[in-house]
């Protein structure tokens, strides 16, 4: 995505600073021209649509510039070399929520300013990594399922992450670029849990990880469904929704939830510590927690919704597509990853430079 431009809030410079706060902005934070003041969102690659960042502004006069990442490291060494206060919201997932908490890059929620929080599910709140949801708001989630050509790979034939490590499917996959989920199914193929720390399953699940090197193609967490649709990949491990796209442009593929159980993973609105414009970031996480709006997301980017209430009003499209929305069987099945100790994570990020060489 790329940085969106704002008309509307121009038809604003003239009005009074109480027609301001009416469109929910803070004379504190307005800029220069009068208007309600921007927003800086630092967010995953292809995951808010334009047209809900174009609709929001043209409902509040609140200028967005958004900035995209691809992981949820690049976001935290990002967050962390720009001075405070640089990104006003940020979209983390489930662990790295934990993790900014700790290092104390994210600042409290103002709950009384988002009413619309009871529109998600109670199964989605008051999460392990954010009791009481203080820092974090649900957005969006889902698993990195495995994806079948089955043009290639008869129907049936891959029921699990364990089956894609087979040598007749070299140079063959396109997997996520993101270290977590690909050692996590590593590990999950050995029995293991997706953050195992015990040293000696960890050189087994390094040994187990570089077996799967010839079988990679292409590392691509921003568009992997571009290499399935074009047949360039007939196998991937990638996110749920992505293979949902993938199978609306190719009737071929399928997706499988392994039976091991999948990488799950839930990201997060928050508000990073020294926010510039907080009074907007609360009054954009509430417009995104709107059932119409999650609406939008789901019908652009087909991912797992914790918005109860939008689900509702979904067609059947998506309620019954395993890809767009996860069976819950096989969420029950799967596995969130938890965060790591610094010691640990030093061993992954070798894990992970040893298969990218």
């Amino acid at each position: 995505m790329k940085k969106l431009k704002m008309g509307f809030c121009l038809l604003l410079a003239a009005l009074t600073t109480a027609s301001l706060s009416a469109c929910g902005g803070n004379s504190q934070s307005s800029d220069s021209t009068g208007s309600a003041g921007e927003l800086n969102i630092f967010v995953w690659t292809e995951y808010v649509p334009d047209s809900v960042i174009e609709q929001f502004e043209e409902e509040t006069g609140i200028k967005v510039n958004v900035s995209t990442y691809s992981s949820n490291e690049d976001m935290l060494a990002k967050v962390k070399s720009e001075g405070e206060g640089t990104y006003d919201i940020v979209q983390p997932t489930d662990y790295m929520v934990e993790q900014m908490i700790s290092q104390g890059l994210l600042q409290e929620l103002d709950q009384s300013k988002l009413t619309n929080l009871s529109n998600i599910g109670e199964s989605y709140l008051n999460p392990s990594y954010d009791p009481g949801n203080v820092y974090s708001v649900p957005y969006q989630g889902g698993a990195a399922a495995i994806a079948v050509n089955t043009s290639k790979v008869p129907s049936g034939t891959i029921t699990s992450y364990a089956d894609l490590f087979d040598s007749q499917y070299a140079n063959s996959m396109v997997v996520l670029d993101d270290f977590r989920a690909i050692i996590g199914m590593a590990a999950k193929s050995l029995g293991y849990s997706m953050s195992e720390t015990d040293p000696d399953k960890l050189a087994e699940i390094s040994e187990r990880l570089l077996s799967l090197k010839d079988n990679i193609k292409l590392y691509d967490s921003d568009s992997p469904k571009s290499a399935l649709i074009s047949g360039d990949c007939y196998l991937g491990v990638i996110w749920s929704a992505e293979i949902a796209l993938a199978m609306d442009e190719n009737p071929d593929i399928e997706i499988v939830y392994p039976s091991e159980g999948a990488y799950l993973f839930m990201d997060n609105w928050c508000v990073t510590k020294g926010a510039k414009n907080y009074d907007q970031a609360m009054e954009f996480i509430n417009y995104m927690l709107k059932p119409e709006t999650a609406q939008m997301v789901m019908q652009e980017y087909p991912y797992l919704n914790p918005n109860t209430t939008a689900l509702e009003g979904m067609e059947d499209d998506y309620k019954n597509n395993t890809a767009k929305n996860p069976p819950a069987e096989d969420i029950a099945k799967g596995e969130y990853i938890k965060n790591l100790d610094t010691d640990t994570l030093a061993i992954y990020d070798q894990m992970w430079t040893e298969l990218k060489k």
